[in-house]
């Protein structure tokens, strides 16, 4: 995908169409569970109306599942910053593509 490195498009703080400056920003890895919550989520299956771990265990790993696996594409994560306030909007809804390229 082939992006082009100024576009005009509406800011939101200076509420009017101005030129911004297109840049991709860096997928971070999501965090993985905290050691804060797994006495939480033991706990919550030792009380007297226990419902153990609500099946949270009880199945395989998502790697058996069927359909599971890496796309093989990522939404990018497109910044834009406004020429005059110099503040920051990122996309709302992206397309999936496997390499995007500001030109």
């Amino acid at each position: 995908m082939k992006k082009p490195k100024k576009v005009n498009r509406y800011c939101k703080y200076c509420k009017k169409h101005q030129e911004h400056e297109v840049s991709v920003a860096k997928k971070r890895d999501r965090g993985s569970l905290k050691k804060g919550s797994l006495p939480r989520l033991e706990n919550r299956g030792s009380g007297t109306k226990g419902f153990g771990n609500h099946g949270k265990y009880s199945r395989k790993a998502k790697s058996a599942w069927k359909m599971s696996g890496a796309k093989s594409s990522k939404k990018p994560d497109l910044r834009y910053k406004c020429k005059t306030c110099g503040k920051i909007s990122v996309q709302g809804k992206g397309k999936r593509a496997k390499k995007v390229e500001i030109k």
